[in-house]
């Protein structure tokens, strides 16, 4: 996967870019259909190079001058995906009733069964 790697010198630490495109494919969050999610990564990290600086200055990346780069790219990448993925902005999911795909068939149901776990609520909301 080509990627871009920056390293700046700073005058306490060093300072880690990375850049890269990845490709995502999966099911959509509301019609299941599978889906391509693709994502640009643009992450920074700190190092500082003085062992007396706290510990938040220190990517937990890079241990002993050596950079996982892998650890790296795959936290940047769960950041930056949305929290449910999908086809579309617009997907209208599959149906309640029926399991139908609602983007390629809009439809209603003429009668709505009611659950009949409710029976018993509903009568009493008809006796009062």
């Amino acid at each position: 996967m080509p990627a871009e790697l920056a390293l700046t010198k700073a005058s306490t630490g060093t300072v880690l870019e990375l850049r890269f495109a990845t490709r995502l494919h999966g099911p959509c969050f509301r019609c299941l259909e599978d889906t391509v999610l693709e994502l640009d990564i643009d992450t920074r990290e700190y190092q500082a190079t003085s062992p007396d600086e706290p510990e938040d200055l220190r990517t937990p990346y890079v241990e002993d001058d050596k950079l996982d780069l892998a650890a790296w790219s795959r936290d940047a990448v769960a950041l930056e995906m949305p929290d449910k993925i999908l086809c579309r902005p617009d997907c209208a999911g599959l149906c309640p009733f029926c399991g139908k795909n609602l983007n390629d068939d809009p439809h209603t149901h003429e009668s709505e069964s009611a659950d009949s776990r409710w029976a018993a609520l509903e009568k009493l909301r008809d006796e009062l």
